[in-house]
């Protein structure tokens, strides 16, 4: 009972950040089922005393989402994450370009953090490294996000 709860309030929002991930729908719902199943199956790797289970279930998605990143890589493939026009306005597409253009390691971390909300510490945890390459990170794809958007609105 207690892992459907986690499951019914984890999944949509871990999905929607492998999506910002891997820029494709089916495959963000893959990587999503398949770390659940890997937590189900191995629940002794989380460590209470090191993070919460939230931020160990999104590390684990990250890296699973980093291998397929590298195998679709190797197989020339690159996903698009705009798969439709966005009736909400040309902001929003150019936004979603501006977006896509970001590394997929930004574009998560951005993510993790805007959208979703993590704290830093947290961030540090999905991602193994300390806060303040954490900070350095969102810094860097903060000020990438700000040229691609300054460039885009000035050819517009």
């Amino acid at each position: 009972m207690a892992f459907e709860m986690f499951y019914q309030s984890t999944a949509q929002p871990l999905q929607n950040f492998l999506f910002s991930y891997v820029g494709e729908r089916q495959s963000a719902e893959d990587i999503s089922h398949e770390t659940f199943i890997q937590l189900w199956q191995h629940p002794n790797g989380f460590d209470p005393g090191k993070s919460k289970l939230r931020t160990y279930l999104f590390a684990m998605a990250r890296h699973r989402a980093a291998d397929w990143w590298r195998r679709e890589r190797s197989h020339g493939k690159v996903p698009e994450i705009l798969d439709h026009v966005d009736p909400r306005g040309e902001a929003r597409v150019m936004l979603d370009d501006a977006l896509r253009q970001l590394d997929p390691d930004g574009r998560s971390l951005l993510w993790l953090r805007e959208v979703e909300g993590h704290s830093y510490d947290e961030l540090a945890g999905i991602l193994g490294i300390p806060v303040g390459t954490v900070r350095s990170r969102l810094f860097t794809a903060r000020e990438e996000l700000r040229r691609i958007w300054k460039s885009k609105s000035q050819s517009v």
